[in-house]
């Protein structure tokens, strides 16, 4: 078993107190949009502003040539911050087992099949301003 944080793509990330925005799928991949947390050894870290835990970034987390996607569990709940946006929750764990990939959170527990390792890109708001979800704990 190989946990997300051995992955070059991922080292640098914080994924259990990243919010996931939404869940993409299609018959080959699955890509999670993220409000990520970058650790202090991200090149593109920046102390948290006053009123965040963490510094955030806008990042989407991919896994594609998938040749199955099994659903153990889905939930479609949404939480609510403070300032009123909402969140699928968070990414508890992303391990690689032998011939997949086991991710759970808040809104479910899936199985991807695929040999390609996880692709963690920023998107082009790389850094936020400010974190819309206003959290101050972790």
């Amino acid at each position: 078993m190989t946990n997300y944080t051995e992955f070059p793509d991922l080292a640098d990330v914080y994924l259990e107190d990243s919010f996931v925005l939404a869940i993409d799928e299609t018959p080959t991949s699955l890509t999670f949009r993220l409000e990520a947390v970058l650790t202090e050894s991200h090149p593109r870290y920046h102390q948290p502003r006053p009123d965040e835990a963490h510094c955030y970034a806008d990042a989407v987390l991919t896994i594609s040539d998938a040749t199955r996607i099994e659903w153990v569990t889905r939930s479609s709940r949404t939480y609510r911050d403070a300032t009123g946006e909402e969140d699928l929750g968070n990414i508890d764990s992303l391990q690689r087992h032998d011939d997949h990939y086991e991710i759970a959170g808040d809104w479910g527990h899936v199985r991807i099949y695929s040999s390609v390792a996880p692709r963690f890109t920023l998107t082009s708001e790389a850094t936020n301003p400010s974190n819309p979800h206003g959290n101050t704990t972790a």
